[in-house]
C-alpha cells in the first residue's frame, strides 16, 4: 500500500518500516551515503551521450543490470529516516512507492497539484518558490512513474531533472551575486550621497558668509561714499566762501586804488 506522506509532498510513498539489525534492505539506507558517487557514476554509464558502439552498448546493458529498480527510486528521491517520538532508539525508512501508475493516478496528480497550487496561494506568473516547489515535487512523482514502466526512460528524466536544477542554481546564484552587486553600488551612491550633502551645507554656509560680507562691503561703501560727499560739499562751500571774499577784496581795493589814481577836483 502507498501513501502520501503528511509533509504534503505529490510523490508517492510507502509506508514507514522499522529499521532493524536483520533488515539488510533498511541498513543500507544509513550507509547509502557513501555509495552515492558509485550511484552517480552508473547513471552517468547508463544514460550519458557517445558513441553507440557495441562495447559501450554492452557496458550499459550490464550497468542496467547491476542498478535495480530500487536504488534508482531511492536516487530519486531519497528514503526519508524518522525517530520513533516515543522511543529515539527506534528508526523508520519510508520509501518512494514503487507501484506503478494507472490512468486515475495521473489525473489524481493534477488535481492534487492544482489544489495546492490555490491552497499554498503560489503566483501565477514570476518567480514563486511555492510554485516551483510543488511543480518539482509534480515532476519527481512523473519521473517515478516513468521509471517504474522504463528504468533507461527514468534515468533520462532523472538526468533531465538534475540538470534543470543546476541552471535553477546556477541562475539563482548569479541573481544572488547580482543583487549583492548592485547592494554595493547602492551603498557607495549613498555614501557619495552623504559626502555631496555635507559639501552643499557647507557651501551654503560659505554662500550665507559671502552675502553677509558683501552686506558689510556694501554699507561701508555707502557711509563711506556719504562721508565723501559731506566732506565734498563742506569744501566746497568753504572754497566759495573763499572766492568770494577774495572777490569783494579785490572789489574793495579797486576801489581804493581807483580813488588814490583820480584827480582831485
Amino acid at each position: 500500500m502507498s501513501i502520501i506522506p503528511p509533509s504534503g509532498s505529490l510523490v508517492r510513498f510507502d509506508n514507514p518500516t522499522l529499521i532493524t539489525a536483520q533488515n539488510e534492505k533498511d541498513r543500507k539506507v544509513l550507509g547509502a551515503g557513501k555509495q552515492q558517487t558509485s550511484l552517480d557514476q552508473q547513471m552517468m554509464d547508463i544514460t550519458g551521450g557517445g558513441g553507440t558502439s557495441s562495447p559501450q552498448l554492452g557496458r550499459k546493458q550490464q550497468a542496467m543490470k547491476d542498478l535495480s529498480l530500487e536504488e534508482i527510486l531511492d536516487k530519486i528521491l531519497p528514503p526519508k529516516i524518522t525517530k520513533d517520538p516515543n522511543n529515539s532508539d527506534l528508526l523508520y525508512c519510508q520509501r518512494i512507492s514503487s507501484t506503478p501508475a494507472t490512468r486515475l493516478d495521473v489525473i489524481n496528480l493534477q488535481e492534487q497539484l492544482d489544489m495546492r497550487l490555490q491552497q499554498r496561494q503560489a503566483r501565477e506568473t514570476g518567480i514563486c518558490p511555492v510554485r516551483r516547489e510543488l511543480f518539482s515535487q509534480c515532476f519527481d512523482e512523473l519521473i517515478r512513474q516513468v521509471a517504474i514502466n522504463c528504468a533507461e526512460r527514468g534515468l533520462l528524466l532523472l538526468r533531465v531533472r538534475d540538470e534543470l536544477q543546476m541552471t535553477l542554481r546556477a541562475y539563482q546564484t548569479l541573481y544572488e551575486s547580482s543583487v549583492a552587486f548592485g547592494m554595493r553600488k547602492a551603498l557607495m551612491a549613498e555614501q557619495g550621497k552623504s559626502e555631496l550633502e555635507r559639501k552643499l551645507v557647507q557651501l551654503e554656509e560659505d554662500k550665507r558668509d559671502l552675502e553677509r560680507q558683501l552686506k558689510e562691503t556694501k554699507s561701508n561703501a555707502e557711509a563711506a561714499e556719504k562721508k565723501l560727499n559731506e566732506q565734498r560739499q563742506v569744501e566746497e562751500k568753504k572754497h566759495m566762501e573763499e572766492i568770494n571774499f577774495l572777490k569783494k577784496t579785490n572789489q574793495q581795493l579797486k576801489a581804493q586804488l581807483e580813488g588814490l589814481i583820480a584827480p582831485k577836483k
